[in-house]
């Protein structure tokens, strides 16, 4: 069977949830899905609500909220009005059912190709907020019964690196219509602006991402880059907005002119930076500074070659032009501030890594137990780990969920009308599905988290190796076929739009795909940044993986005999050396391939991350976090090289401080301080 990566979850299986709600609601649409002429509230209330309402007042309320409830998962109750009946308007003579077709996913067969390429799509999304969807309507096609059991392309795995915390709260502001408030350095002025923005869509463009929506104090459209947010997104669940129709943010953003080339003056140390000298257009002694040399690079975005720059500290200085100096100067002051904030108290949960997520909901539940049912009508007698594995939850979680399921049913409450389940010797079977052997309808989130990550995919398939159907028809045919199931939740697709993940160094990805299959050892020229030197190796290549269109590849280093991770854009050379690779390593079995591979040397770091942050504890693998009450975050992270990280918080200007060791602590703010000398800018800098 098919394995889903282990997307994270959206709740925890510790929190809380109320059981008797969820039964009432499974019940409620049961009741609702199998009868032809409708349910009067009487007998809702006598067979449904009879533990739950203790007068007719709790059980309107109740019933109304509930009716709301199923409606979100596209439920249509029907209320049925009998004329011939005195008071026909009265709502005691109504009766309410809901058709049998009311939100089914409509029948999709996928060829192994498509299913191959609808996976890859579905992957991408692994690490951002829709991760979570696209994994749902994935499972909702295997619970249909329409998508073949594959595999990813052999050491493949695609995936976007979403902009933190503002990617997600723009995707929730947007799913939920609501507006949004957030600082926002103008490019005008270069001043901090506070916004309020009717979100209406989100891309991707020249390796930023956009939101273009009605700026309210404005009362205009603009498009806003979200590494220009200077605080966290406020939502504002009270105002609602309708965004217009037929909008599409990939039209939008295309007519989005790409910044002008333009050229920076830096003075850099010399025999130092080998990155910024390979793209230096001049290079002359810097004069009136000895030990230092003059470049000019080319570059189009301030803010972008501002975080490269403030990465390398001390050894460079940038002369011209004032708005990239300034730029580099805000982050450096910026980490320097955050340094000087108080200390949090520094204290982590005995289970160690705190779940960042949501409480878990009776939704939540209903949700997945709407796709549970089919899924087992069509998978019948897996084992009941396999199931849970399949869901992402526990095996004690699974079976609280199949123990609501056999205690549901029709309101006659008879044998026969019940959900007929068994999970004898650890294998599960369904006789009886009462109507819900088909998964509900995507979810504007799911279609969008499928749709746009296909238009995303460009030429990978094929790169992949993606077996014939061929693999351009397969990625088009795919689309068309998820397009007419998804219906009007298409909607949100046409608001989400993103840049080819396609790699820019195909013949590279080529070799190294074509290593991997034929099990072949390669030998590359590899330029490191940390170590800003050229090196020669001999690899086993393992797997590729990706963050947007920028790929690396996992591979054993014989010459560091370990493994370790490339990156395809600092590759000088590549080629087989004849030999078979080695077998001293295999490709781990964890998704998504680590980006940092752990070994006995590593530092141990303890990290305050802001709440825009916060996306750090993920992509470097936290082993412990904390939260923090202004919505940051404690992380405990390990780092191979302790001499980078004075680099890593310089370049994320603000957003991150070590706490401990005091002495990486002191040393980075070491960097930082003789960074900001250079420009005459006060550090502050405080004691010990």
């Amino acid at each position: 069977m098919t394995r889903l990566a282990a997307f994270p979850l959206v709740f925890s299986n510790v929190a809380t949830v109320s059981a008797s709600r969820t039964e009432r609601l499974l019940n409620l649409l049961l009741a609702l899905l199998n009868t032809k002429v409708g349910l009067p509230r009487a007998v809702l209330r006598e067979k449904v609500y009879h533990d739950s309402a203790d007068n007719d007042v709790a059980f309107g309320r109740m019933f109304e909220r509930d009716k709301v409830d199923l409606k979100q998962f596209g439920f249509e109750i029907e209320t049925l009005m009998d004329p011939r009946n005195f008071g026909a308007d009265d709502p005691a003579s109504a009766r309410y059912r809901i058709g049998k077709d009311s939100n089914r996913l409509p029948d999709v067969s996928l060829t192994p190709a498509e299913s191959t390429v609808l996976l890859l799509a579905a992957q991408l999304w692994e690490r951002a907020a829709l991760g979570s969807a696209a994994a749902n309507a994935v499972r909702k096609l295997q619970a249909a019964g329409g998508f073949r059991d594959v595999d990813l392309p052999a050491g493949v795995q695609p995936r976007i690196k979403p902009a933190g915390q503002a990617f997600d709260d723009v995707v929730a502001a947007m799913h939920g219509k609501h507006p949004i408030r957030f600082g926002y350095q103008a490019v005008s002025t270069g001043r901090e602006e506070v916004r309020e923005v009717e979100p209406w869509g989100l891309g991707s463009r020249f390796g930023q991402w956009y939101l273009v929506g009605l700026d309210r104090g404005r009362g205009a459209k603009r498009v806003f880059r979200l590494s220009r947010m200077t605080t966290a997104i406020s939502v504002l669940t009270t105002g609602s907005f309708h965004p217009p129709k037929d909008f599409n943010a990939r039209a939008e953003l295309d007519e989005l002119n790409e910044l002008p080339v333009r050229q920076a003056t830096l003075v850099i140390d010399k025999d130092k930076l080998l990155a910024l000298r390979k793209k230096a257009t001049s290079l002359q002694d810097a004069p009136d500074e000895s030990g230092r040399d003059r470049i000019t690079v080319d570059f189009r975005d301030p803010e972008q070659l501002a975080e490269e720059l403030a990465s390398y500290g001390p050894h460079v200085k940038v002369t011209g032009p004032a708005e990239l100096s300034a730029a580099v100067v805000r982050r450096l002051q910026a980490a320097a501030d955050f340094d000087d904030a108080p200390l949090p108290p520094l204290e982590f949960p005995e289970a160690g890594r705190a779940p960042r997520a949501r409480k878990r909901t009776s939704e939540d539940q209903l949700a997945r137990m709407l796709q549970l049912v089919p899924f087992l009508v069509h998978h019948q007698g897996l084992h009941i780990q396999e199931v849970a594995d399949h869901f992402g939850i526990s095996r004690k979680a699974l079976i609280d969920d199949l123990k609501i399921l056999i205690c549901s049913g029709l309101p006659e409450g008879y044998p026969d009308d019940l959900l007929d389940i068994q999970w004898e010797n650890d294998h599960v079977y369904i006789s009886e599905h009462l109507d819900l052997n088909r998964p509900v309808r995507f979810s504007e989130e799911e279609a969008a988290a499928l749709l746009t990550g296909l238009a995303m995919l460009g030429d990978l398939p094929a790169l992949a190796g993606v077996p014939e159907d061929g693999s351009g028809s397969a990625l088009e045919s795919v689309t068309i076929k998820l397009t007419g199931a998804a219906g009007e939740a298409a909607r949100l697709a046409g608001s989400v739009s993103g840049q080819s993940v396609a790699p820019e160094q195909a013949q590279a990805f080529a070799a190294i795909t074509q290593a991997i299959r034929e099990g072949r050892q390669l030998r590359l020229r590899y330029f490191s940044l940390q170590r800003d030197e050229v090196t020669e190796r001999d690899v086993d290549p393992l797997r590729l993986y990706s963050l947007d269109s920028t790929w690396y590849f996992e591979a054993y280093c014989h010459s560091k005999a370990g493994v370790r991770n490339f990156r395809l854009d600092r590759v000088e050379s590549l080629e087989p050396n004849g030999r078979a690779v080695s077998g001293s390593a295999t490709a781990g079995q964890d998704f998504p391939a680590r980006l940092f591979t752990p070994g006995e040397d590593d530092v141990l770091v303890c990290l305050e991350l802001t709440r825009q942050g916060a996306g750090l504890a993920d992509d470097y693998y936290a082993e412990r976090t904390a939260p923090l009450p202004d919505g940051g975050l404690l992380a405990e992270v390990r780092f191979g090289d302790a001499g980078w990280l004075p680099m890593f918080v310089s370049q994320h200007g603000g957003s991150v401080r070590i706490l401990e060791p005091e002495s990486l602590r002191q040393e980075t703010r070491a960097w930082i301080d003789a960074a900001l000398v250079q420009y005459d800018s006060p550090t502050g800098t405080k004691a010990g």
